[in-house]
């Protein structure tokens, strides 16, 4: 293959695949767009915020019945954010935590006073962007 026809279609498969650098960049800035808001809400205590990112119905952790509507949420918001770990005071430093294998997920870890992150708060990237979308505690 001579140097144009190299280079042509060197410049085709970079046209046609632009997914792993541009992806990552942009989903990484989304992630952090999101998380800055989402977090801001929970720290404020502002339930309408935190249901408008919210994917429904939310996972729960085992034995405790998912939040299936923006109602339940307001309702079960103490639950959901200060049962099984104090929500407002992790999100206050916690970063996303992101596996490069799963690109449209990303995660939050809380302490739950054990000095251990076992309350996972995951969120999902979906068609109307980031939301929150489970709870789960890893010691259950």
């Amino acid at each position: 293959m001579n140097t144009k026809r190299l280079i042509g279609f060197l410049l085709l498969m970079v046209a046609l695949f632009p997914f792993n650098g541009a992806a990552s960049a942009r989903t990484d800035s989304s992630i952090e767009t999101f998380w800055a808001r989402f977090k801001t809400a929970v720290i404020k205590g502002d339930k309408e915020s935190v249901a408008a990112m919210t994917q429904f119905p939310i996972g729960m952790p085992y034995g405790q019945a998912a939040v299936r509507t923006k109602a339940q949420l307001i309702k079960r918001y103490r639950q959901v954010f200060n049962s099984e770990a104090n929500a407002a005071k992790c999100f206050a430093d916690a970063r996303p935590e992101t596996d490069p294998a799963r690109p449209k997920e990303f995660s939050i870890g809380c302490d739950n006073g054990s000095g251990e992150k076992v309350v996972i708060y995951a969120f999902s990237l979906t068609r109307t962007g980031w939301k929150f979308k489970s709870l789960d505690n890893i010691n259950e």
